[in-house]
């Protein structure tokens, strides 16, 4: 796959995997973690801010990843 098709592909998948990710994140957040104490409901957020990154950097270096090289016969 070239990478001009990863990026599309990657792009489109983030750009519908943040919306899913954010409002799953804010409805846990909002009927679960709410009554915790304030540390708890604190460190949720903060974790749960920062834990999209991951799957976004994994799909960030796959559509970076140069062509694989075409091999003639």
């Amino acid at each position: 796959m070239h990478v001009r098709t990863r990026k599309l592909i990657g792009s489109v998948l983030l750009l519908i995997f943040l919306p899913v990710y954010v409002t799953a994140a804010v409805m846990i957040g909002a009927n679960h973690v709410v009554v915790a104490p304030a540390w708890v409901e604190f460190a949720y957020f903060l974790a749960a801010g920062l834990l999209w990154v991951i799957p976004a950097a994994l799909l960030v270096k796959w559509m970076q990843r140069p062509d694989a090289p075409v091999t003639r016969r």
